[in-house]
């Protein structure tokens, strides 16, 4: 085994990392032009593996998304409710930089997320009308396997 080797990154090298990490979490690039909406909602889908959240419009148009597994959470801690909270407060930011007043929160699944997802929202003080679960619960099951057999 050799010596080991630090890189040492140049302040300019620094300085364009910043930039670029600035760029992603203000999601500047070639992105369509968006109308000024004052309403949008929020689809949380919260798993055993992840939290993601989506802002959209009335209409359904993607204007942010984020999710616990972007801002840098790897592995089992994605799925925790603290990585969720702080998916939450970087969609506050989105939303408040778009200038969205209203929100309606649908929440779809049944990971550990979902609760303090909705709690970080209101606590970064927007305007929640409505809360609704849209988790899709089969009515009758799956249609049971053929007999069997010998």
């Amino acid at each position: 085994m050799g010596k080991k080797r630090i890189v040492q990154k140049t302040e300019e090298e620094l300085l364009k990392e910043k930039d670029k990490m600035e760029a992603v979490l203000r999601r500047e690039g070639p992105v369509k032009t968006i109308q000024k909406t004052t309403q949008g909602r929020i689809y949380i889908s919260s798993s055993y593996n992840n939290t993601i959240l989506t802002l959209t419009d009335d209409t359904g148009n993607v204007l942010a998304w984020t999710s616990a597994g972007r801002l840098g959470f790897k592995g089992t801690k994605k799925a925790t409710p603290f990585a969720a909270s702080k998916a939450a407060e970087a969609m506050a930011l989105n939303i408040k930089n778009l200038g969205i007043e209203k929100i309606e929160i649908l929440i779809k699944g049944v990971g550990s997320g979902r609760e303090s997802a909705i709690r970080s929202l209101a606590a970064r003080g927007l305007d929640i009308v409505s809360i609704k679960d849209v988790t899709p619960i089969p009515h009758n099951g799956c249609r049971p396997p053929k007999v069997r057999r010998v």
